[in-house]
């Protein structure tokens, strides 16, 4: 066994077996490979031994001697403490880097839809995403018109991203320092979602046989038709080192009375990092599966998480961010147990995004006051506690008018 199977191997065994592997360590890769690239040396042997020196020197591999043992002997919990938040409530959208504990706003869209075409009075376009993304040296969000789909891993160095059309053949490994791909993954089923896994070590991409983003308008109204159908193929799961990956053929999902939901259906990874989740809005809910598609038992950690509550399960596994509760305050949402589902506390915020550690989250809320749901922002929220900070001004418009913002958060 050669020195580059034996590091794919042992990251790989690591990903799947220890579940200590630290957030970002993906990325940490990442940067010993860039490092590498910079040190190009022409002779044969010489560029063998550096391969062998890289290889030794990835985090949480022992640099002395024949000693290459899995990483996960890398402390999960880092010892470095987060500065306070980084906030910037008068600005929406954001300019600058927002950023709570461990989590941080890795970078944002606005949504519009491009109508093509016009026909006995039916438009038809696509619904087109623009991205702001995170420059790690400035510390701003850049506005890259390159790509429909980004997703950035634990670190904040890397995003996987897709070109403009879409589903597209291609998925590309982008250096958010520089702006440039660094790696392009071709695929033989075309892609439209992506996300990575918690630790960053694996991606999970949803196929499509067409665009997922399609749009009709009729009577001045922007929606989804029944006669349009969801063309949703399956999913590939990448090692994000190696770049390979193998393709499971999942069809579409359908509620009890066989009708399809959403155009989109994307795969997401369960917090174990093993298993394959398509979360929708229907019954009988979320279906589970292994990286070759078989579908399988819910894993315990998700029995009770809310699909659409982005934050999960909190950073120690213990609390669950769970759906609206308005009952302590008038915008709230509640604490669950993971193991049982029982609420634990209730917590400011309409809808809670992220976990920026384990008793503080990032939701979206209202003002005091406010009636108007649509006119929330990003706020810092603490079990136990009545005080929220602000992070981001406050959105403007109702849901789906122009210059909304989304956010994808991301651990750093």
């Amino acid at each position: 066994m050669n020195v580059e199977e034996l590091l794919r191997d042992t990251l790989r065994e690591q990903a799947e077996d220890d579940p200590r592997t630290p957030p970002g360590f993906a990325d940490r890769v990442f940067a010993v490979r860039r490092r590498r690239r910079t040190r190009r040396i022409a002779s044969v042997a010489v560029a063998a031994a550096a391969v062998l020196t890289a290889a030794i020197a990835v985090p949480g591999l022992d640099s002395g001697g024949q000693d290459v043992r899995p990483s996960g002997g890398v402390d999960p919990k880092p010892t470095a403490t987060h500065p306070a938040p980084s906030a910037h409530p008068a600005q929406s959208p954001v300019h600058s880097l927002v950023a709570a504990g461990r989590t941080a706003l890795a970078a944002y869209y606005t949504q519009t839809t491009d109508w093509q075409s016009v026909h006995d009075g039916i438009h038809r376009g696509i619904s087109v995403r623009t991205y702001r993304l995170l420059d790690p040296k400035s510390g701003h969000y850049e506005k890259d018109t390159r790509w429909s789909w980004v997703a950035v891993a634990p670190g904040l160095r890397t995003a996987a991203v897709l070109e403009r059309h879409l589903p597209a053949t291609r998925i590309g490994l982008l250096d958010l320092a520089s702006g440039k791909v660094e790696r392009w993954i071709p695929v033989d089923h075309p892609v439209g979602g992506l996300e990575f896994s918690h630790d960053g070590t694996r991606l999970v991409a949803t196929t499509y046989s067409a665009n997922p983003d399609k749009r009709v308008k009729m009577d001045d109204i922007d929606r989804i038709p029944v006669s349009l159908k969801s063309s949703r193929t399956g999913f590939y799961v990448f090692d994000v080192l190696s770049g390979k990956g193998s393709w499971a053929e999942v069809g579409v999902q359908r509620d009890d009375q066989g009708n399809e939901i959403n155009l989109r259906q994307d795969f997401g990874f369960c917090r174990d990092g093993r298993t394959i989740t398509g979360r929708q809005s229907i019954t009988p809910g979320d279906r589970f599966y292994d990286v070759s598609g078989r579908e399988v038992s819910v894993p315990p950690a998700e029995r009770y998480r809310t699909w659409f509550v982005k934050a999960g399960l909190s950073p120690d596994g213990t609390k669950m961010a769970g759906d609206f509760a308005g009952e302590k305050w008038h915008t709230s949402s509640w604490i669950l147990d993971p193991r049982t589902g029982k609420h634990l506390a209730e917590v400011h915020g309409q809808q809670l995004l992220a976990w920026a550690d384990d008793k503080s989250l990032i939701a979206w809320d209202i003002a005091k006051g406010e009636k108007n749901e649509f006119h929330n922002r990003l706020v810092l929220v603490t079990i136990g506690s009545d005080k929220e900070v602000p992070l981001s001004g406050f959105l403007k418009g109702t849901d789906g008018s122009a210059g909304r913002w989304e956010p994808l958060f991301a651990e750093r």
